[in-house]
């Protein structure tokens, strides 16, 4: 007879403890994804600018040189219109000069980098903002999933008992444009390529 209420008192104690090392672990798992939220912040606000420079220096460095083929191309063109050989001579030796230029660019760096860098550039964007979003998402299901455990019966009872109160998650305002979807935004985008 007495080993009966020794059982239940058992299951209740495990029950207890059981309960209570989700709360601290999951507690726990919150804390970590709001410091991943801030790491993949840190992430973007480092690479990023230095990503968007270096782009930059591609896309400078680029158009330099196709600047330059231009111009001496319509030096050419202007000279051969005026029948001036003098223009000719000066506008062509202009001319082998641009594509030395470009030859010893080549050379060095077999393949334009520009759209390589951009292309990187808009991966790595996607990229830290799917890590961002990731990190969001892990937070509101550990935050809601914690805050179920301590609304709902029977671990509330433990929640209650260990003073375990409801986590934040994310804020965001319940007023606002935000949570209006205008006519516009609702129509499919139409995509075109000239």
């Amino acid at each position: 007879m007495f080993i009966i209420p020794l059982a239940i008192i058992l299951v209740i104690f495990l029950y207890l403890l059981v309960t209570y090392n989700k709360f601290v672990t999951t507690r726990t798992r919150i804390k970590a994804s709001i410091q991943e939220i801030g790491n993949q912040l840190k992430r973007q606000a480092e690479l990023i600018p230095n990503l968007i420079d270096s782009v930059k220096g591609y896309l400078k460095h680029e158009k330099g040189i196709f600047e330059s083929i231009t111009e001496a191309r319509k030096a050419i063109l202007e000279a051969a219109s005026k029948n001036d050989p003098q223009l000719m001579v000066d506008a062509d030796a202009k001319f082998r000069s641009t594509l030395e230029e470009f030859r010893v660019i080549l050379e060095n760096t077999p393949e334009l980098k520009a759209v390589e860098a951009v292309t990187k550039l808009m991966d790595e964007l996607r990229d830290t903002s799917d890590k961002i979003m990731y990190s969001r998402r892990i937070l509101i299901d550990l935050s809601a999933d914690y805050n179920v455990m301590v609304v709902t019966v029977p671990s509330n009872v433990v929640a209650k008992l260990f003073n375990f109160k409801t986590e934040k998650g994310l804020s965001v305002p319940e007023e606002g444009q935000h949570l209006q979807v205008s006519d516009e935004e609702m129509k499919s985008p139409k995509v075109k390529l000239e």
